[in-house]
């Protein structure tokens, strides 16, 4: 699968990677840096409030742990409206600005080539943002070359990459219910009980934003743990701005928030 990401990429010359510090993209970066030269490929990590501080700080030592160029570009979706309003469409009006800021750099930089990291696996799940891939012409080789996500990480792994066992993760704005203005305020809030919570031992978990009540997801096998630090657990939730904490017993599922949209189409 390696032999066939490096074909891909060769032609293309010169590209922009859309970089977060995951493992889909650090891959398409690392294959790119050895198909292509350092000279030749720049990481665009977009910023704004819907990135959590310890998120950007890896993905930067990452890129220079990689030899890549690493560019940091702000982005305003959270002060879009349309953004805000947090319709289940809201993944298009927040890549549509970050594709349009990579696109912007790349075409200020003469490159004609931006790409990101979804897979095979990425469209199996609600994915608005698609189509403002589309429409800003980015490209995506591992879905092209069908890399399912085991495929991703059993290449990351090979390549030596640190990251290749990185639990997956998403945006602070993927914990709040359709419906709910997403304000930067609230990211932070969001921000500040996962980080707490990241301080306790958890590895991988979400805080879900219901108003007073923050839900955490974790997965099946840390909920025994979860039990066990529930004061700790509690006492920095309620120091985030939660009054009530509640552990969801169906464990940590990616994209969870879409289980409403699926049951509405039933």
């Amino acid at each position: 699968m390696i032999s066939k990401l490096l074909a891909h990429l060769k032609p293309l010359g010169r590209v922009a990677v859309a970089y977060s510090g995951g493992v889909d993209s650090t891959l398409v970066l690392k294959v790119a840096l050895d198909a292509l030269g350092s000279e030749n490929v720049v990481a665009l990590l977009a910023v704004s409030p819907s990135l959590p501080k310890s998120e950007k700080d890896a993905a930067s030592v990452l890129a220079n742990q990689l030899g890549a160029r690493l560019e940091l570009l702000s982005t305003e979706e959270t002060n879009d409206p349309a953004y805000q309003a947090n319709e289940p469409n809201r993944c298009y009006f927040c890549k549509d600005h970050v594709y349009r800021a990579l696109r912007q750099f790349a075409e200020q930089n003469g490159i004609a080539h931006v790409l990101d990291g979804m897979n095979a696996e990425d469209t199996l799940d609600v994915r608005p943002g698609r189509a403002a891939a589309r429409e800003l012409k980015i490209l995506s080789p591992l879905h092209d070359l069908g890399f399912s996500k085991n495929d991703v990480r059993e290449a990351a792994k090979a390549l030596g990459l640190p990251n290749w066992d990185k639990p997956a993760a998403a945006c602070l704005a993927s914990r709040v219910p359709y419906g709910t203005s997403v304000t930067p305020k609230l990211l932070s809030q969001i921000e500040r009980a996962e980080a707490a919570l990241f301080d306790l031992g958890f590895r991988e978990l979400r805080v879900r934003h219901h108003g007073d009540v923050a839900r955490l997801e974790v997965p099946e096998s840390d909920l025994p743990l979860a039990l066990q630090q529930r004061i700790e657990i509690t006492a920095a939730l309620r120091a985030a701005g939660y009054t009530y904490i509640t552990l969801d017993l169906a464990g940590l599922r990616s994209g969870s928030m879409n289980e409403v949209l699926q049951a509405r189409a039933v």
